[in-house]
C-alpha cells in the first residue's frame, strides 16, 4: 500500500501544475469516446474540470487511509447520482482519464504510474458505484426557497425546504446545490448552516465576492421565496463525535460559520458537560454577518462563548489579526476536539496553529470554502 499511495502522489506531481491541460484533454477524449457524455455537463465547462478532478486526486491521495477512503467514496458515488452516471459511463472516464494524465506528464510517465492509476480508478469507481447502489434515496431533491435575507452586498442567508421527500443529513455536512431556472447542470457545494430538523428545513449562507460562481452568485443576487431549487446527497464528515466528551473548539472565517453554527445547534439539544469555545474571523466587522445570532445563544447557553476578530479593522473592539492568530492566543487547544470551517487559506493556516499547539491530527475535523 505504501509503494501504491507513492506512485499515485510522485505521478500527480508531474502533471499538477498543468490542470487546465490535463482537463481539457480529459473532456476532450470522454466526448469523443462517447458523445452521449456532454449532455451530462453544463454547457459552459469552465471551472467544471476541476471539480471532477479535484475529486478524483483527492480519493487517490487518500488510499494509505482505506477508512477514510471507503466513507468518502461511497458518500462521492451517493452525491454522482445527480449526474445519472452509470458503470459504462465511469468506464469510458477512465479511459480518458489515463490517456489525459499520459499526454499531460509526457515523458515523465512509465508503465509503473500507469498501472497504479489504472488500479486506483479501478477502486476508486467499485465505492463508488457501491455507494450509488446502497442508496435508496432519489438522485436528487426539488426544495423551494423559503426565505432569502442579504446581509451585506455580497453575503446571503436563505432557507429551503426539500419537497416530497426528506433530506437525512446531519450537522456540519454539505450538499451539491443546483439553481435549474439560471444555472441548469451546475452544481456547487454548501454546508448547511441548521441541524436537522422536522420541518424539512435547511438554511445556507452563501457569499459572492468579485470574480465568485455562477452558482452564488445566483443564489446572492437573484433568487427569490418561491423559486425551485436541487440538492444532492449529504457528504462531509466535519461531524460531532457523539462518543467524545472533550470540550470543543470551533474555528470559522466568513460564510465558514455555516456548518459551525448547524454543530452548535446540534449541541443545544444534547450538550451538558462540554465546553464550546467558537472564534469567528473576518476581514472587517460587516462581514461577521452572523455575530448577533450567536451572541444570542451564548445568553442562554452558558456552555458556549464566542470570539469575534478582524483582520482589516484597526478600531475594531473585539480581538485583531487573523483568526488563526487569535486562536493561539487563547490555547493551549491540545484537550479539545477542534472544527475549523473557511477558506482555503485560513483553514490550512489555522491547522498550522493547532498542529504547533500539539492537537492530535485525529482531534481535528475541517472544512473549506473557496480559496481566498
Amino acid at each position: 500500500m505504501e509503494n501504491f499511495a507513492r506512485l499515485l502522489k510522485e505521478s500527480w506531481a508531474l502533471v499538477e501544475e498543468h490542470r487546465d491541460r490535463l482537463s481539457e484533454h480529459f473532456y476532450a477524449r470522454m466526448f469523443l469516446l462517447d458523445p452521449s457524455l456532454r449532455q451530462l455537463f453544463p454547457v459552459q465547462m469552465a471551472g467544471q474540470g476541476d471539480r471532477i478532478l479535484e475529486a478524483i486526486v483527492t480519493a487517490t491521495q487518500t488510499v494509505d487511509d482505506p477508512e477514510s477512503f471507503d466513507e468518502y467514496l461511497r458518500a462521492l458515488g451517493r452525491d454522482h447520482r445527480k449526474y445519472h452516471v452509470d458503470a459504462a459511463h465511469y468506464e469510458t472516464m477512465g479511459l480518458a482519464l489515463l490517456d489525459a494524465l499520459r499526454d499531460t506528464a509526457r515523458d515523465g510517465w512509465n508503465l509503473e504510474y500507469d498501472q497504479a492509476w489504472r488500479e486506483a480508478y479501478q477502486a476508486i469507481t467499485a465505492k463508488m458505484l457501491a455507494g450509488a447502489e446502497a442508496d435508496d434515496n432519489p438522485p436528487f431533491w426539488h426544495a423551494e426557497v423559503l426565505t432569502h435575507e442579504r446581509r451585506g452586498p455580497d453575503t446571503a442567508v436563505l432557507t429551503v425546504r426539500a419537497l416530497q421527500h426528506p433530506l437525512p443529513f446531519r450537522a456540519g455536512q454539505y450538499v451539491s446545490l443546483e439553481v435549474p431556472r439560471y444555472h441548469p447542470r451546475v452544481w456547487r457545494t454548501y454546508s448547511v448552516a441548521n441541524a436537522p430538523n422536522d420541518d424539512n428545513v435547511l438554511e445556507f449562507h452563501v457569499r459572492t465576492p468579485e470574480g465568485a460562481g455562477w452558482v452564488s452568485g445566483a443564489l446572492v443576487r437573484r433568487t427569490r421565496p418561491g423559486d425551485l431549487l436541487r440538492l444532492a446527497a449529504p457528504m462531509g464528515s466535519m461531524t460531532l463525535d457523539t462518543t467524545s466528551t472533550r470540550d470543543i473548539l470551533c474555528v470559522a472565517g466568513g460564510v465558514g460559520l455555516a456548518p459551525i453554527k448547524a454543530l452548535v445547534e446540534e449541541l443545544t439539544k444534547v450538550n451538558r458537560t462540554r465546553w464550546v469555545h467558537i472564534f469567528y474571523g473576518a476581514r472587517r466587522p460587516a462581514d461577521l454577518y452572523a455575530l448577533p445570532g450567536l451572541q444570542e445563544l451564548v445568553e442562554t447557553h452558558p456552555w458556549l462563548s464566542v470570539t469575534p476578530a478582524c483582520s482589516e479593522d484597526p478600531d475594531f473592539e473585539g480581538e485583531q489579526g487573523d483568526i488563526s492568530e487569535v486562536v493561539t492566543r487563547y490555547g493551549p487547544w491540545t484537550a479539545h476536539d477542534c472544527y475549523v470551517s473557511g477558506s482555503t487559506r485560513m483553514v490550512r493556516a489555522t491547522l498550522r496553529a493547532l498542529a504547533e499547539d500539539q492537537v492530535p491530527p485525529q482531534h481535528i475535523r475541517y472544512d473549506t470554502f473557496g480559496v481566498v
